[in-house]
C-alpha cells in the first residue's frame, strides 16, 4: 500500500504530465444468478359438509266454485243479449239458448257464477345443503437447503 503523501504526489505527477497512464492492476466484478429453490410444499383438500333443514313457506292456491243460476226466461226482439260481468270476486257468464217455438226467441237459459276462492297451507319440506371447506396443510420435504449444503462442502 502506498502512504498517503506519496499517492498525493503521484497523483498531482500524473495529471501535470498527460503522458503518464494509470494500469489497473486488479478488478472485481459481481455477477448475480437467480434460481428456484422449493422450500416446502402445502396439500390443499376441500369437502363439502351436508346439513339437513326444514324449510317452510306459504303456499297459495286458487279454486274456481261454479254455481248454475236458473232462468228460462225469454229474451224480448229489442233486448240487449246478457254480456259477462264482474261483481266483486264474482264473475258471471251468461248462457244463451235459441230455441223453435212457433217463432224463434232467444231464452236466458241460465247465468254461471264463478267466485274465486284462494287458500293458503303452511307446507314444511325436507333440504340438503352443503357447505365445503378447505383444508391447508403444510408437507415436510426432505429436500435440502442449498445455501447450507454449499456451506457444508466449503
Amino acid at each position: 500500500m502506498i502512504p498517503e503523501p506519496e499517492k498525493e504526489a503521484w497523483i498531482e505527477k500524473a495529471a501535470a504530465e498527460p503522458e503518464l497512464s494509470t494500469i489497473s492492476l486488479a478488478e472485481e466484478k459481481v455477477r448475480l444468478t437467480k434460481r428456484k429453490v422449493e422450500t416446502g410444499r402445502v396439500r390443499v383438500s376441500t369437502y363439502t359438509e351436508t346439513t339437513e333443514k326444514l324449510v317452510s313457506d306459504i303456499l297459495r292456491s286458487e279454486d274456481v266454485e261454479l254455481t248454475r243460476v236458473a232462468f228460462d226466461r225469454p229474451i224480448s226482439d229489442g233486448e240487449d243479449l246478457p254480456q259477462v260481468r264482474v261483481e266483486g270476486d264474482l264473475t258471471i257468464i251468461p248462457v244463451i239458448e235459441e230455441i223453435l217455438f212457433v217463432e224463434k226467441r232467444l231464452v236466458l237459459k241460465e247465468e254461471l257464477h264463478l267466485r274465486r276462492v284462494t287458500t293458503e297451507d303452511e307446507v314444511e319440506i325436507p333440504v340438503t345443503l352443503r357447505r365445503q371447506h378447505a383444508l391447508v396443510e403444510r408437507v415436510e420435504t426432505s429436500i435440502p437447503d442449498p445455501i447450507e449444503s454449499k456451506d457444508a462442502t466449503s
